[in-house]
C-alpha cells in the first residue's frame, strides 16, 4: 500500500554512499521543450504517488530533507528496488503515515489507512521529532526505526544520538499496539553520526537503503543477520548527489513520455504540470 497526499509536516523537518543506483549519466533522455522557470512550489516530478515540488528538490542540494523527499526515495526503493523480490513482505511506511501513528491515541483506529502488517517481516519508519500537528514545518530530526516483526525488536539509527530516543519509544509502543506484540527496543549507539545540522534526512534514506538491500533482501534465510550500521561509512554529499541524479532521471523520462504522446500545440499546457512516470 502507498500512502500519499497526508504531509504533516511539509517542509524542512528532517562519508561513501556504498549502495549503488543505476548509472544514469549517459540516458538518451532529452528535454523536448525548454521549461519555464518554476517557483517554490511548483511541481517538479510525479513519480507514482510521490509529487514533488521544486522546493522538495531543493533541499536535497544543501538543507534539511522534507517528508516528501524522504517519501520519494521509499516509493522508489518499492518501486525500483523491492518489486524484485515479490515473495518479501516488508514495508516502508512513509512519514506522513509514521507521523500519524506516533500522534494517535488509539492506533487500532488507524488500521484501514496503514497497509496490512498480517504477514509483515520487516517495516520501514522515518520518525521526526514534531510533537505539533498544527505546525506545517514542525520538526528538526530525521532518525530511522527498523522493525523486525519476526523478532519482536525495533531499531533505532539516529544520527544524532540521543536525540529522537523518545520519538522511537514512542513510535515503538504504538506500533506494538498494532501489530499487537510486545517489542523490544534497541537504541544502536553505534550508529554513524552526521558532521552537521542538515544532513539528518539524508543518512536515513542512505540507511534505509542499505539495510533493505544489503541486509534484508540478500540474507540467507537461515544466516543470522548483523543490524549494526557501525561498519558503514556514509558520505551525505555522495548521497545527495545520487538521489538528485535519481530525481533528474526520471524527470526527464517523464518529460520523454509526455513529448511522445503530446501534439506540438500542447506544449504551453504540458508547461503547467510536472512530467510523470507512473
Amino acid at each position: 500500500m502507498h500512502q500519499s497526499g497526508f504531509h504533516p509536516f511539509k517542509g524542512k523537518v528532517s562519508r561513501h554512499f556504498g549502495d549503488s543506483v543505476p548509472n544514469f549519466e549517459d540516458s538518451p533522455f532529452v528535454l523536448y521543450f525548454q521549461p519555464q522557470p518554476l517557483s517554490p512550489d511548483d511541481a517538479y516530478l510525479s513519480y507514482y504517488d510521490v509529487r514533488l515540488t521544486k522546493e522538495d528538490v531543493d533541499t536535497l542540494r544543501n538543507d534539511w530533507l522534507t517528508d516528501n523527499v524522504i517519501a520519494f526515495w521509499e516509493e522508489y526503493l518499492e518501486r525500483e528496488e523491492l518489486s524484485q523480490y515479490p515473495s518479501s513482505n516488508i514495508v516502508l511506511l512513509r512519514p506522513s503515515m509514521s507521523f500519524m501513528l506516533m500522534q494517535t491515541p488509539d492506533p487500532m483506529t488507524l488500521k484501514e489507512a496503514l497497509p496490512d502488517f498480517k504477514n509483515t517481516t520487516h517495516i520501514f519508519l522515518p520518525i521526526n521529532d514534531c510533537h505539533n500537528v498544527e505546525i506545517a514545518e514542525g520538526g528538526s530530526h530525521w532518525s530511522l526505526l527498523l522493525v523486525s516483526v519476526i523478532d519482536r525488536v525495533a531499531f533505532h539509527y539516529d544520527s544524532l544520538t540521543p536525540s529522537n530516543e523518545e520519538e522511537a519509544t514512542l513510535a515503538t509502543n504504538k506500533i506494538s499496539q498494532l501489530l499487537r506484540k510486545p517489542l523490544r527496543l534497541l537504541n544502536l549507539k553505534n550508529t554513524p553520526q552526521q558532521q552537521n545540522s542538515s544532513d539528518c534526512g539524508v543518512y536515513v534514506c542512505i540507511q534505509m537503503q542499505h539495510l533493505l538491500l544489503k541486509r534484508l533482501l540478500t540474507a540467507n534465510l537461515s544466516a543470522k543477520i548483523s543490524m549494526s550500521m557501525e561498519s558503514k561509512n556514509i558520505n551525505s554529499s555522495a548521497g545527495r548527489k545520487e538521489m538528485l541524479k535519481v530525481i533528474e532521471y526520471y524527470r526527464k523520462e517523464g518529460e520523454r513520455r509526455r513529448s511522445r504522446s503530446s501534439s506540438p500545440f500542447s506544449k504551453k499546457d504540458q508547461s503547467k504540470s510536472p512530467p510523470r512516470v507512473d
